[in-house]
């Protein structure tokens, strides 16, 4: 079992996370609830080992983030998960900066809370028996752009399937920090980047006569031959059709 701490000002939630989530079936031991961060720092230098904290970003004395940066500044090896009702961009930059495992929204679902603790147990887990951790965000502080490339990579080779939450599986963050995350490190947001890499696919086939546009369109993962015209003429201002008879030798 792994021990995990709760931090929210509101008691109702902390109680609410405490009990009505199966944390014993993910690997994981409530041994504390407090109220802020200052009462979390406190009890971090108790006796009690802590291998995670899930706290709210908000919250009197001493907020989430102030704690992920103390935390993040005395090299704690400690996790840390926000979970926040506030879908703030700025919350999410920070909880980048210090090392934050993930982003949770709440109120809380239970197969979000679930996917996010699965995968930092299997974390913890690699970290405990000294293997290679899988490919997330701590263990490449200085080198974001692994993360990065691997996802683009992905995203590259299977762009015809590819999604969020698919692209989120692999490289161990929940969907909505993925998101922020790409759009942080990138400029662009993710949907925006598979959409282009579809269509840049789809001009390289369109040189190759033999393909119909319906099939282009499957191709790049469009069932509907309709809605990657259209997708298609509002990224390039030509329709698959129109492209070809301007661009291809007859």
């Amino acid at each position: 079992m792994y021990n995990l701490l709760i931090v929210d000002d509101e008691a109702e939630t902390r109680e609410a996370l405490s009990s009505y989530f199966p944390w014993g079936e993910v690997g994981f031991h409530v041994v504390g609830q407090v109220n802020n961060g200052q009462e979390a720092l406190h009890f971090l230098t108790g006796e009690e080992r802590v291998d995670v904290v899930l706290t709210d970003i908000k919250m009197p004395v001493m907020s989430g983030v102030e704690l992920a940066e103390r935390l993040y500044n005395s090299q704690r090896h400690i996790k840390i998960v926000f979970i926040s009702g506030y879908r703030d961009f700025e919350y999410a930059q920070k909880a980048l900066h210090y090392r934050v495992k993930n982003y949770v929204l709440k109120p809380a679902k239970y197969h979000v809370l679930m996917d996010v603790f699965l995968k930092i147990k299997e974390e913890l887990e690699a970290e405990k028996a000294g293997s290679e951790p899988k490919l997330d965000v701590e263990h490449f502080k200085n080198d974001e752009s692994l993360v990065i490339h691997k996802i683009k990579s992905y995203v590259q080779k299977n762009y015809k399937d590819a999604s969020l939450e698919e692209v989120a599986r692999l490289v161990h963050m929940n969907a909505n920090y993925l998101s922020f995350f790409f759009k942080q490190k990138t400029g662009q947001n993710f949907s925006d980047y598979l959409i282009r890499t579809k269509m840049e696919v789809a001009v390289h086939l369109l040189q190759d006569v033999s393909y119909k546009t319906y099939e282009i369109s499957e191709m790049v993962g469009y069932s509907n031959a309709k809605n990657f015209t259209r997708t298609f003429k509002s990224y390039y201002g030509k329709t698959p059709s129109e492209y070809r008879n301007g661009t291809v030798a007859p």
